[in-house]
């Protein structure tokens, strides 16, 4: 099923942009690299974070959707867990200018509200998206009935 509602579009651009200028920045991506995420969940959180264009006009099919949600949501706890108690100590210092010190500092010391945020927005892009599978079912079971996976997405977003 397709979905090409307007708020889901607005929430999966506000997630991108989010993600790219406070958590996957060139001060910090260096540091992500180093989590110990499968390849194929690397890609649903790329998916939903860089490439909005190719579902802007034709909508975001359902399942993939909650694939990508759910590959954020793995994120979150992975980088909260593995990332920020010493995400300081994972990045080098060296050759920096003072502004990009600045900079990098920053990134640093706002990492885990950040990434809060983050969590937040994919939270919410979850709510909506299910209102959406639970409102088009009419004689056929939602989606998200047919991925158990989806059970862990509230815990790992909440830090549990």
């Amino acid at each position: 099923m397709l979905v090409k509602d307007a708020q889901i579009v607005r929430l999966v651009d506000r997630i991108g942009e989010h993600y790219r200028t406070n958590i996957s920045n060139g001060f910090l991506r260096p540091a992500l690299f180093q989590l110990s995420m499968e390849k194929q969940t690397w890609d649903w959180l790329e998916t939903l974070t860089e490439k909005l264009e190719h579902f802007r006009y034709q909508g975001f099919h359902m399942d993939e959707l909650y694939r990508q949600i759910i590959a954020a949501a793995r994120f979150v706890s992975l980088a909260r867990r593995e990332l920020a108690p010493n995400l300081r100590n994972r990045l080098s210092t060296g050759g920096n200018s003072p502004m990009d010190r600045v900079l990098r500092d920053m990134a640093i010391n706002n990492f885990g509200s950040n990434l809060q945020v983050f969590a937040d927005l994919v939270g919410e892009l979850f709510q909506n998206l299910l209102k959406i599978d639970n409102s088009k079912t009419k004689n056929r079971k939602p989606v998200h009935m047919s991925m158990p996976e989806l059970l862990e997405v509230g815990r790992l977003l909440a830090g549990e």
